[in-house]
């Protein structure tokens, strides 16, 4: 009788499991504990591979960087590992018995996307650091072909993609549970609110950014399908928790990236133009040039610190240039990209080198005192400086291409999906919303290179390729006749 895969692995896992046990009890180490569980998740994402896949929604919020323990080695436990292994399983699928759409390489997000890393590859070459640059290219590679392109495969069904929402969000609310009740014992103190989320997210800018991102999520739970009271209870009271966690992380860029969804909701819903939207958008900026030096006066009157807990006062906060230190911090770190473009417009100094190059480029008088010249203190608060400073005017813009062909193809989904199917249509309109709420605070902010942004965020592009796939697969099909 022939021998089957299974049965290879299971004998080969056994061997192993025994001869590296072996070892670690005969060297006195205590490592051989974990092996059991990390054959059992091996053997869970080769035999269920589907379920490993959308366990990533809920295990994302709870991934803690071993960086803090180790004070080394920058790794997302358990989900980059997870990662790095499906890229490779699914790979090895692909390779051996192609399950992607031959349509997915002509969609807008992976012609964009790939431009992006070819982009990245060059400038890696040339870059002042090419290790870091490297290792870079390949912390993205296992967000883009597990997630965003192996992701079409597993959501071409409805219940997957509803399951990868309900997941994360479940995820989310256990983190806000957890932070809320840390933080209440602080009396929801300003200053605690930057640390009580640890060790599940570094600070209160990446927490408020994704809790911010699970928004439009929860409201869209309850409008999705007509559930029991029961359920709906339930969707309300997560709604509930995810709002006073939003309340408190004390994040003024989540706060204002909630605001824009709405402004985007009613773009959509009352179906402006698009050249109506870039009209105004044109006449803005022409206002905004010709009246900047009358803003600015404007902005150094405001005095309102982010140190205060009132809610109206720590949104005009946001404009205060003149001593809120971390305003402040951000235009340091804008002008350091800023000048690192000026030096090295054509390809930067590499990817992932700002934190390496940046502290040169640091004028006294935009020094604060939270400034450092040891890159430890975040990188350059902008998902589209930070590759201006890394990989010259080609890098930025590639993001911004990717962010245009993702909007383009959210918002178009929506119009073409039948207005019949409103559990679709809904899914697809909170989901556009809320990669409005994380790509508004990259303005200011940038997380893509950390599981907490990249899963959700390409998850939902991965869902938008593969729901325009199934829409063309139900156009073509032939109309039966009676």
């Amino acid at each position: 009788m022939p021998v089957s895969l299974r049965q290879l692995l299971l004998g080969f896992s056994s061997v192993l499991f025994l001869g590296l046990s072996a070892y670690f009890i005969w060297t006195d180490q205590a490592y051989y504990i974990l092996f059991p569980l990390a054959l059992a998740v091996v053997y869970a994402a080769i035999f269920y591979t589907e379920w490993v896949f959308l366990s990533l929604g809920f295990l994302t919020p709870l991934s803690i960087n071993i960086e803090e323990y180790t004070g080394s080695v920058g790794l997302f436990i358990p989900t980059e590992p997870l990662l790095f292994g499906l890229m490779l399983l699914l790979l090895w699928i692909q390779f051996r018995k192609p399950i992607l759409h031959a349509d997915i390489w002509r969609h807008p997000i992976v012609l964009t996307v790939g431009f992006y890393l070819l982009w990245v590859l060059f400038t890696a070459i040339t870059s002042e650091y090419p290790l870091a640059s490297f290792k870079f290219l390949l912390a993205r590679l296992w967000f883009f072909i597990p997630v965003l392109l192996m992701g079409t495969w597993f959501f071409r069904k409805q219940q997957n993609r509803e399951r990868f929402i309900w997941f994360f969000v479940v995820g989310m609310v256990i983190v806000v549970l957890y932070t809320v009740t840390v933080h209440a014992s602080y009396r929801f103190g300003e200053k605690e609110s930057h640390w009580v989320m640890w060790p599940f997210f570094k600070d209160h800018t990446i927490y408020g950014a994704i809790v911010a991102l699970s928004t439009p999520l929860v409201i869209g739970l309850y409008f999705l399908k007509k559930n029991t009271p029961l359920l709906q209870a339930v969707i309300i009271a997560i709604g509930a928790i995810i709002v006073v966690g939003l309340y408190f992380s004390y994040t003024r860029a989540a706060w204002l990236s909630v605001i824009a969804a709405l402004g985007i909701w009613a773009l959509i819903h009352f179906r402006v133009k698009f050249y109506l939207v870039a009209g105004v958008a044109f006449i803005a900026f022409i206002t905004l040039f010709f009246s900047w030096d009358a803003i600015q006066m404007e902005l150094a009157r405001n005095k309102y610190e982010h140190t205060t807990e009132e809610f109206g006062e720590r949104l005009q906060s946001a404009t205060n240039v003149t001593t809120d230190a971390s305003n402040l911090e951000r235009i340091n770190r804008w002008s350091c990209a800023i000048a690192m473009f000026q030096e090295r417009p054509l390809v930067g100094f590499g990817p992932g080198t700002y934190a390496f190059e940046y502290a040169r480029f640091q004028k006294p008088e935009n020094l604060t005192i939270i400034s450092t010249n040891f890159g430890n203190m975040g990188n350059a608060h902008s998902e589209y400086l930070g590759p201006l400073a890394e990989m010259g005017l080609v890098g930025m813009m590639s993001i911004i291409f990717i962010v245009i062909a993702i909007f383009y193809s959210g918002i178009r989904l929506y119009y073409d999906w039948p207005v019949e199917d409103k559990r679709n249509r809904v899914l697809i309109l909170i989901m556009v919303l809320a990669l409005t709420t994380y790509f508004v605070h990259g303005i200011i902010n940038n997380f893509l290179d950390t599981d907490k942004a990249a899963v959700p965020v390409w998850a939902m592009c991965s869902m938008f390729i593969a729901m325009r796939l199934e829409l063309r697969s139900s156009k073509s099909k032939p109309v039966e006749i009676d």
